[in-house]
């Protein structure tokens, strides 16, 4: 952020103020090889520190509860409720108050204004060290998934016993877990090649039990580990279209946006880019609603923890996203016959956007945080990282594809006598049979997901905890969750 505003600040790390009127063909002095350079390198420092930030944020403050306690699985599930729900709200205010002073005070306070927010935050993180929970890192996962498809691979050869899960004394490797690790996870019958990664063979055990090889040998725990990371490929695949949809937000809706009347009053106009507000002010209200009116409503019914399924939650979400995309659609086939129909008369009102924009508000409410907790609460509970990784993924994923997307439309739907669809006026494209596209790839998306849900089994775990008397017990939370 200090490189970024010192882009903005320093006359020499960027071009000269830009006046085309005074150019005689309007073109700009570009910025020199060491300015981009300059602003590149505070763009990649950003990238670095949101790959820090994002995927451990919300892992670390789940380490904050106690899993063993009623109190502290509840604290969890409202956890993430509010965690998006506060992201949203500094969304907000960073798509206004920040992106006003920008574009009408100053560039240089517009980035200085985050800067020192997070040089507060870094003194106010700092501060609450001795009172946080802190999980002893134990070296790279992505080495145990490798020892177990080794493992699996040079044991093809082996039968597995024939009463599968069951029997597992003597024949399969079942080590006490480790002390950081609370939560043992059954064996199951879901893959079942990788089990022969456990069979125990002679010579791979040391005298006292342990392993002797990490890379011929895997303990059940390690096994079922890359199981769910298998489980949950297809289901987080699905989010990579869902969230293409979302993305016209900062795209296409802020164009449809600058062709529209967007006073509110006479003096006030609404700028383009905030538009999208409207479905974070949708967020910020729905849901601590949600987590306070509707899920203990929802719990009595269903006697759910959070009142319906992850993956139901998810699943309604992509419905609304495609719903918003159809919404979105016949708005923009109304702007443009307006448009036409009336050159140089009064535009549609901005506000026509509203509805699309709270739809997708819903959208994410549901499809987001529904993904959030649902990689936190099915990946192992020291793959959280990871799983919040793969949530900012499918956002990346979701770009590419957009880009991808635009470029195929523009260069497909162009003709000598036609623009194409999205072509910069939008009064001669048709940008709603682009909304329409999406939709009906959200369709088929939709369907790809219930197939993949139904197949879907959630995990089962069996919490091992040391009571005050340090007697060792086991609270078995092996309960079938419906998909």
């Amino acid at each position: 952020m200090v490189t970024v505003t010192l882009t903005a600040w320093l006359p020499y790390l960027h071009p000269p103020r830009c006046h085309p009127e005074g150019h005689p063909f309007g073109h700009c002095e570009s910025p020199t090889a060491v300015q981009l350079c300059v602003l590149f390198t505070g763009l990649g420092l950003l990238s670095i520190g949101t790959g820090g930030i994002r995927p451990c944020s919300i892992p670390f403050g789940v380490d904050q509860f106690d899993p063993t306690t009623e109190d502290g699985i509840k604290g969890i599930n409202s956890f993430f409720n509010w965690y998006y729900t506060t992201f949203t709200v500094v969304i907000l205010i960073t798509s206004t108050v920040v992106v006003y002073i920008q574009d009408s005070i100053s560039w240089v306070v517009g980035f200085g204004i985050p800067t020192v927010l997070m040089l507060c935050s870094i003194v106010l993180f700092f501060i609450g060290t001795r009172i946080y929970v802190h999980v002893k890192p134990e070296g790279s996962i992505f080495s145990g998934i490798a020892q177990v498809i080794v493992a699996a691979y040079r044991k093809r050869g082996l039968n597995l016993p024939d009463d599968g899960v069951l029997e597992v004394d003597g024949v399969l490797y079942d080590p006490p877990l480790k002390e950081t690790v609370f939560s043992k996870l059954p064996l199951t019958n879901q893959y079942r090649f990788l089990n022969k990664a456990a069979m125990i063979e002679k010579n791979e055990l040391n005298p006292d039990g342990s392993c002797a090889n990490q890379w011929t040998l895997c303990s059940i725990q390690q096994i079922e580990e890359v199981k769910c990371l298998l489980k949950i490929g297809p289901v987080w695949a699905s989010g990579i279209i869902s969230f293409t949809s979302v993305l016209q937000q900062g795209t296409f809706t802020v164009s449809q946006a600058l062709r529209m009347d967007r006073h509110l009053g006479p003096k006030f106009q609404i700028p383009a880019g905030s538009i999208s507000v409207i479905s974070m002010i949708t967020i910020a209200i729905w849901v601590p609603f949600y987590d306070r009116m509707v899920v203990p409503a929802l719990r009595k019914i269903t006697k759910l923890e959070g009142g319906i399924t992850l993956l139901q939650r998810i699943g309604i979400g992509i419905l609304l996203s495609i719903l918003a995309m159809v919404v979105a659609g016949l708005i923009e086939r109304d702007r443009r016959a307006v448009a036409i129909s009336h050159p140089g008369g009064a535009p549609m009102s901005v506000m026509w956007l509203a509805p699309q924009l709270v739809i997708m508000g819903f959208s994410e409410a549901f499809n987001f945080i529904g993904q959030i907790e649902f990689y936190n609460k099915e990946f192992p509970e020291h793959m959280r990282s990871i799983a919040n990784s793969l949530f900012f993924c499918s956002f990346a994923g979701s770009s590419y594809l957009s880009s991808l997307l635009t470029t195929v439309v523009h260069k497909a739907t162009r003709t000598r006598d036609h623009p194409d669809w999205l072509t910069n006026d939008l009064n001669a494209g048709k940008l709603d049979y682009f909304y329409f596209l999406l939709a009906g790839m959200g369709s088929l998306n939709f369907l790809y997901f219930l197939f993949c849900a139904r197949r879907y089994h959630y995990k089962s775990t069996t919490l091992q905890i040391e009571d005050k008397s340090y007697h060792d017990v086991e609270l078995s939370l092996n309960k079938k969750v419906p998909s």
